[in-house]
């Protein structure tokens, strides 16, 4: 697979596939910009070769059609900062005015072209739609490592029409951390799963299993686990229907002489709230009436002490909720350990999603390795599974 630096850009339009999905408050401002930072190397060195860029991008999930909220316009001011070069806007992605801008483009030039989620066909893989969208540039470019697992029209149906492909800097880097923690990874070798349930992440746990020295689990998930070795959970969130596949996998890691860690205790609430009533509580004995909403101090020092002493550490998915300010402290623990084994010599992967958010509002996210842009992509390259995004580029 080719790469950004393969090209000499100059006298091209490059038309990149880029992830700026980022989050809007009620005003349209901008308050996460992760992936606008991520996607500027690339951007700015086709500008500096003397090419223009056509941009190309989805934002949120619209249902029917255009919806003003979803619309990338929002975008246009914070991107010409950020390139330090105006950029311009096209309400059209297949239509004449926007094939317009896009012959006109001059050398250091940027074009953005509307949400691709207006037309039904992005998603549906359409052939046509991506042939149509191909015409807006000499050289394809696939930045978006976030979309890599969809086969849609933006990420892998077009670059068949194009003899010049290639990856941006932030495919680049998300494939080879990946391989860095799979393939080459310096040992001991942890990952930290999160996150609420066994189902999101079972695929990757199976295959970490096989790869890891230590494998911790906290966040909702890890109650299934307790009830499965007849534990008392209380209200905490189960899958009743992963019991025996919880059983399983603490079978698994024995065999396999994987250290797993399940929390020991949590922070229990009495409601679903930051305002709850709280008590610290042994995970296998939760009263009725409260649910484990945070890993407990013992369960953070532990994790803590494992995760220091890790030369190879993957972490995907929070402690707790850490949305809520009382629930927080789990998840923050972890991270101040990651960011201490970074410090001392360690690679730390963060997974997007969710870990990319916690770290980033926790102000450490320059304190680690490498910050992952892609949630679910990234889960599915680490499962094993092939991207079709990053098939596309493949000669």
């Amino acid at each position: 697979m080719k790469t950004i630096n393969d090209f000499d850009f100059k006298g091209k339009r490059a038309l990149i596939r880029v992830d700026f999905n980022v989050p809007l408050n009620d005003k349209f401002e901008i308050t996460d910009f992760t992936r606008i930072k991520a996607a500027t190397p690339t951007i700015m060195k086709i500008l500096s070769d003397g090419g223009a860029v056509v941009l190309m991008s989805h934002l949120g999930r619209p249902k029917d059609g255009p919806e003003g909220k979803f619309s990338l316009r929002h975008l246009v001011s914070h991107l010409s900062e950020a390139f330090g070069t105006e950029v311009k806007f096209t309400e059209d992605c297949i239509g004449a005015e926007g094939k317009k801008k896009s012959t006109n483009l001059k050398a250091g030039e940027v074009l953005l072209l509307e949400n691709l989620r207006f037309y039904k066909e992005e998603t549906k893989g359409d052939i046509d739609f991506a042939k149509s969208l191909a015409e807006h540039g000499d050289i394809y470019i696939n930045d978006a490592f976030g979309t890599a697992h969809r086969a849609h029209a933006s990420t892998a149906v077009i670059a068949q029409f194009f003899e010049q492909k290639g990856c941006g800097y932030v495919m680049q880097a998300e494939i080879e951390n990946a391989q860095r923690v799979l393939e080459s990874g310096e040992r001991p070798l942890t990952a930290i799963m999160g996150g609420a349930k066994i189902s999101d992440k079972i695929l990757i746990i199976e295959q970490l299993l096989d790869r890891v020295d230590n494998l911790i689990i906290g966040g909702g998930m890890s109650y299934t686990f307790f009830k499965a070795m007849g534990g008392n959970i209380g209200n905490s969130l189960v899958e009743e229907d992963k019991l025996d596949l919880a059983l399983t996998l603490i079978k698994k890691a024995k065999k396999l002489g994987v250290n797993l860690e399940l929390p020991i205790d949590s922070v229990v609430a009495d409601n679903f709230s930051n305002d709850a009533n709280t008590a610290i509580c042994m995970n296998n004995s939760i009263e009725e009436g409260w649910m484990g909403l945070d890993i407990g101090p013992q369960a953070a020092e532990v994790f803590s002490r494992v995760v220091k002493e890790s030369k190879t550490i993957l972490w995907n998915g929070p402690m707790g909720v850490f949305e809520m300010e009382n629930f927080a402290s789990g998840t923050k623990a972890v991270v101040e350990a990651i960011v201490e084994a970074t410090k001392n010599g360690a690679f730390s992967l963060i997974g997007g999603g969710d870990s990319a958010a916690a770290i980033n509002q926790l102000g450490f996210g320059k304190d680690v390795s490498y910050v992952s842009t892609g949630g679910g992509a990234l889960l599915e390259y680490m499962e094993g599974k092939v991207l079709p995004g990053v098939a596309a580029l493949e000669d």
